[in-house]
């Protein structure tokens, strides 16, 4: 059986509230039938570690030899960090990359003494359903399950399918209602159809009214609803930031975000032409630092020229990746820091799309106290855009407890104190903060520099004098002239 003390084979002790979700997938996972168990766990309590527990566990008791891990694009490289922070067991792991032949080669070769564990996105799930079916995978984590909360969409049939396939399942989200409670029935029949059954539409009709002009509106049968809370938590573990006491004060979340092909390119191309520059000139601060600005300004989407200083948007993967953050925190109130116009304005764009209220302040913002009033009390403003120059500095944003930091300046201070405006006299919950950083970019040589408190700009400087691109985090794979 599953162990519900600190016997787990991760190296790291479990909170209590983890130790809890493990109990219940004790209980769920009874053998010889195994079963789902859906841990509803907010961003920032460890639900990625609880999930290695679990199946490092299975894994050690010899009940599983495969894994399947469906995720969102954009945290697929979480789980490969992840597991090598935490796992105490013999695994392999890889993540689905390249093209749909490469993937379905790599799932046909994928064999392992040890547990084998294969990562994929939803997207790409179901273009391979038969391969990830024909793999046979003993267990299933669909991370961010809310993304197959539509019934009939290709990727939540497929999920259906897999689960029906495979003897464990975990279904993890920290928002399994994203809208409506009618969103539960696609996550659940992946996790356990016995729970609400296999039928959607006997489904909708045991526990919802359909009104409206119509009849397109699910309303929940106040009679239904004891039961359905009922069923809900049938096979769930539920936990929020407010009921884990016992959390450190703060989290740091560093989700790395893959550029398109077309900007890792144009980034490439920029790395090269820059060092070329600094080689022709002055290796200064100054002028270190003016490469480096470009290069960031990249990495969060968007490219200007000499010749035409109006601001190209070039890549959206941080955007996209901040859209499924804004997905998972479960209508709670964020807060997002970003460092350059263009950015803000594109997230500004998206949360109007997406019909979220919002306050906001940077350079042109006049009414400082007003914005920062509206986020604090009124509930249906969700969302805080600052940018880290103007918004670092006194003010109050204790109405929420979680940070994206979607780029970053190179002040130290500028730094530490915009972490400061959630994490402060009034915060009642431990803080996340949750970092996308552009992976083998600028992004990781910065946050690195931040975080070790370390002087960038003399580091850069130094690289480039020895005769190193400073702006390259892979030099060494071709300091040879081998390119990437």
């Amino acid at each position: 059986m599953l162990q519900t003390g600190q016997g787990f084979p991760v190296k790291t002790s479990l909170y209590r509230h983890q130790l809890k979700a493990c109990a219940i997938a004790e209980k769920v996972f009874k053998p010889p039938d195994g079963g789902g168990v859906a841990l509803l766990m907010e961003m920032g309590t460890g639900k990625t570690l609880t999930s290695i527990a679990i199946v490092g566990q299975l894994w050690k008791e010899q009940r599983i030899r495969k894994t399947l891990i469906v995720a969102p694009l954009s945290i697929l490289g979480v789980w490969e960090e992840e597991f090598l922070k935490f796992a105490a067991f013999g695994y392999e792991l890889t993540v689905l990359a390249g093209s749909l032949v490469r993937k379905a080669e790599t799932i046909r070769n994928a064999t392992s003494p040890s547990l084998q564990v294969l990562v994929v996105n939803y997207e790409s799930a179901w273009r391979l359903e038969n391969e990830l079916l024909h793999w046979r995978p003993d267990c299933i984590i669909a991370d961010e399950c809310h993304k197959i909360k539509t019934h009939n969409a290709r990727a939540s049939k497929t999920m259906h399918k897999l689960g029906t396939a495979a003897k464990y399942r975990l279904a993890l989200t920290g928002t399994v209602i994203t809208n409506k409670p009618i969103d539960v029935f696609s996550q659940y029949k992946f996790a356990d159809p016995s729970v609400f059954g296999g039928s959607f539409y006997l489904f909708r009709n045991r526990y919802f009214d359909m009104t409206g002009y119509g009849k397109y509106t699910p309303v929940m049968k106040q009679a239904m609803e004891t039961e359905f809370t009922q069923r809900l938590h049938s096979i769930a573990f539920r936990a929020t930031k407010a009921e884990c006491l016992d959390l450190p004060d703060t989290t740091d979340v560093i989700q790395r975000v893959d550029l398109e092909p077309s900007a890792l390119r144009a980034y490439r191309q920029l790395v090269k032409d820059s060092y070329t520059e600094l080689q022709d000139g002055a290796v200064t601060v100054t002028n270190v630092l003016t490469r480096l600005l470009r290069l960031s300004q990249l990495t969060g989407g968007f490219l200007s020229s000499d010749e035409d200083p109006r601001p190209e948007q070039v890549s959206s993967a941080k955007l996209d990746a901040l859209e499924e953050v804004l997905e998972s925190v479960d209508g709670q109130k964020l807060v997002i820091i970003a460092r350059f116009l263009p950015e803000i304005r594109a997230i500004e764009q998206m949360l109007t799309r997406k019909g979220i209220r919002y306050a906001i302040i940077h350079g042109g913002v006049t009414d400082r106290a007003e914005q920062v009033t509206a986020f604090q009390t009124d509930p249906t403003v969700q969302v805080f855009i600052g940018q880290i120059a103007t918004a670092g500095l006194g003010i109050t944003l204790t109405a929420a407890s979680t940070m994206v930091f979607y780029s970053l300046d190179y002040s130290m201070s500028n730094y530490e104190q915009t972490k400061a405006r959630i994490h402060r006299v009034g915060q009642r919950h431990p803080c996340t903060y949750i970092h996308l950083v552009a992976k083998g970019t600028v992004d990781e040589q910065v946050l690195k520099a931040l975080k070790d408190k370390a002087d960038l700009a003399k580091t850069l400087v130094d690289d480039c004098r020895a005769g190193r691109n400073p702006f390259d985090p892979y030099r060494r794979m071709y300091a040879a002239g081998n390119d990437v």
